[in-house]
């Protein structure tokens, strides 16, 4: 009788092999499925940004009011998240941004204008904005409130947007905009880049992973971008122009026409505070320019800015006595305060030019005063620096100590900074005028910097977008 023969029995590694395939085939199919299960399917946005515009289509500047709202189940550092307003430039103008208001701080929002390597319909430029790590976290549900932004041509011409990307006349109110979008480290979550396809498509260069500079506490800087002496910014970023009567100078002749924010290539490629005074050789005719912090907050430490001095006038004929002056001042009678640098390339009050004059007050009542006075030309951009320690002042030049007041004369209130040009007399006729330029200035609390270390600080705020910040706090 023939023997039956068994059938074979498979093994376990068959039959895992065909278990893991048939997942795999499910798998693939589930892949494949998945964009198109997304496309009518969508997951709700990390982010959502809203948007309003008061302004027109062709107005001083563009004026976008952005809301960030946090629509995902986890809280956002609003360090990782960038916006993009975009826009289209006309004759190739260079723009400037500043930061108006804002919840979280203008001192926490950082901004870049970009030029597109490849332009699109309605954009060839961007406005990137960032937000720094003390900006704080939007919880889930959480809106970032409002920021209030300014975009402006450097030559103070009108701005056409119509056919903006970003831009939209009818967004009065908050409404959602997808024409702004928004960015998770470098990822877009929100939104639609002209030529993209929507969130997840990226037709421009990501953000990168950019870290804000850290700002240091007891700090103020300012790059001074600005539209103009009446700029919204300016006064909320702690500045006044000065228009009120009195000296020193000619009396009762300060202005606000001599102000105002120029693009310069020679410093910095950026914008420049300008103080222009003009006169005709009579009182009627002169206009002199000032501006100076609203609060006197600042004594120890060290003052820094970077200025231009002028040995000629911008127009007319040379010879005036005019002053142009970087100076702190606070307090009054036994505590009053004043730290000067007076430059007259042309000298005054009896002394002939160029001359530059670093002086410090201890009783303006009574002229007590202590000064050194430098005899050469200052003509050109020079950091100026002001170190102010318990026991003595010292003033320098691009890193070269110029003069050192004692402890007798530390001061004892707390100070404005001020920049101003005017004329110390009129001796002569017809029209002239003076401009004085200030690139930025920089205060730091409590530290005794170099040039170097104050320059180099400079410049990395402006690298990461830095325009303005303020951290130190209130007058008491």
């Amino acid at each position: 009788m023939a023997s039956r023969r068994q059938p074979r029995r498979r093994s376990g590694v068959a039959r895992m092999f065909k278990v893991l395939l048939v997942v795999a085939v499910l798998a693939g199919g589930v892949l494949a499925a998945k964009p198109v299960w997304n496309h009518f399917n969508p997951e709700d946005p990390e982010l959502t940004v809203r948007y309003r515009t008061a302004t027109k289509a062709e107005a001083d500047a563009v004026r976008p009011w952005l809301e960030v709202f946090n629509t995902s189940e986890k809280t956002v550092p609003l360090s990782d998240v960038a916006l993009r307003y975009y826009f289209t430039a006309e004759d190739d103008a260079a723009y400037g941004f500043n930061c108006v208001e804002a919840v979280v701080g203008c001192s926490n929002l950082t901004g870049t204008v970009v030029t597109m390597d490849t332009p699109h319909e309605g954009a060839d430029h961007y406005l990137e904005l960032g937000f720094s790590a003390k900006a704080g976290a939007l919880k889930p549900g959480a809106n970032s409130r409002g920021l209030e932004i300014q975009l402006y041509r450097t030559d103070r011409k009108p701005v056409q947007q119509d056919g903006d990307w970003s831009y939209d006349a009818s967004k009065r109110t908050y409404q959602n905009s997808d024409r702004v979008p928004a960015y998770k480290r470098g990822a877009l979550v929100w939104g639609e880049e002209p030529g993209g396809d929507g969130a997840g498509t990226t037709t421009s260069p990501k953000p990168g992973v950019k870290t804000a500079p850290v700002l240091p506490e007891g700090a103020f800087f300012d790059d001074f971008n600005y539209l103009g002496p009446k700029d919204t910014a300016l006064f909320k970023h702690g500045w006044l122009v000065r228009t009120s009567e009195g000296g020193p100078g000619i009396d009762d002749t300060w202005t606000s026409k001599g102000v105002s924010f120029p693009s310069d290539d020679e410093p910095s490629g950026g914008q420049v505070l300008n103080l222009r005074t003009v006169t005709d050789g009579t009182t009627a005719g002169t206009q002199q320019a000032a501006v100076g912090t609203k609060e006197a907050k600042f004594r120890i430490g060290t003052y820094a800015a970077r200025v231009h001095f002028t040995d000629e006038p911008t127009a007319g004929e040379n010879g005036d006595h005019v002053n142009q002056t970087f100076f702190t001042i606070g307090g009054s009678g036994n505590k009053y305060a004043e730290l000067d640098y007076e430059y007259m390339p042309n000298g005054g009050w009896g002394a002939s030019g160029p001359k530059l004059d670093t002086t410090t007050w201890r009783n303006a009542d009574k002229g007590d005063r202590v000064t050194r006075k430098t005899e050469k030309s200052l003509a050109g951009w020079h950091t100026l620096m002001i170190v102010v320690e318990k026991d003595a002042v010292t003033y320098s030049i691009d890193g070269e100590t110029l003069y050192r007041s004692g402890a007798a004369y530390a001061p004892r209130a707390d100070m404005a900074v001020n920049f101003n040009t005017w004329f110390v007399d009129l001796p002569f006729t017809g029209d002239r005028a003076w401009d004085m330029k200030v690139d930025w200035m920089y205060h730091r609390t409590g530290q005794a910097l170099t040039a170097k270390q104050a320059e180099q600080a400079a410049e990395e705020f402006r690298d990461g977008g830095v325009g303005w910040f303020d951290t130190m706090p209130s007058a008491s």
